[in-house]
């Protein structure tokens, strides 16, 4: 839109200068014909002159009328066009405030679901032991968030490694936390 607005100026500039060069010619044709029928010049020549120069001068303002109104469609044009684009920057603006407002609302909507699920976890966390939680905690940013994983048909299902029957019946048996012996991961079984 600057470049539309910039065009626009730069067009009212020369619309203006040739608005003042049409009456300075109009004004100087006037005073020439007033001067050519006052009778104040008797000389034939000098009054050939004066209608050869009225005549230049009617067709040198012709021709800058013409430029004046093709001046005037393109600036109409333009400002047309800058109208267009002012209507298309104002709806776009309109979105942005909507996605925006949009946006706000579910991070707000996440924000209470993130601090309703932390209460959760933390009234989770205070029913198990304390070395599972401790083990849990250590592993977790080691893991990218998964310390603990399902074991599916023998699959870890954190590094999706396949357990030896051997290694899945002794954790079977054993006491405290049961881990892969792959990843590391902590495995409910």
């Amino acid at each position: 839109m600057g470049e539309l607005r910039l065009r626009l100026d730069e067009l009212s500039r020369d619309q203006m200068r040739f608005e003042h060069e049409i009456d300075s010619m109009s004004q100087k044709a006037a005073a020439e014909e007033r001067r050519l029928y006052d009778g104040s010049v008797a000389n034939a020549r000098e009054l050939d002159s004066i209608t050869h120069e009225v005549d230049n001068l009617k067709k040198r303002r012709s021709d800058r009328e013409d430029e004046l109104l093709a001046l005037m469609e393109v600036r109409e044009e333009l400002e047309g066009q800058e109208r267009a684009a002012a209507e298309r920057s104002e709806a776009l603006r309109a979105r942005v405030a909507e996605v925006g407002s949009v946006a706000a609302d579910d991070l707000e909507r996440l924000r209470a679901e993130l601090k309703e699920r932390t209460e959760a976890r933390t009234a989770l966390a205070q029913t198990v032991e304390p070395e599972f939680l401790e083990l849990y905690e250590d592993l977790r940013p080691q893991k990218k968030g998964v310390a603990a994983v399902a074991l599916i048909d023998g699959v870890c299902q954190g590094c999706h490694e396949q357990l030896s029957s051997v290694y899945v019946d002794r954790l079977k048996r054993v006491e405290g936390p049961k881990r892969c012996e792959h990843c590391r991961r902590i495995l409910v079984i």
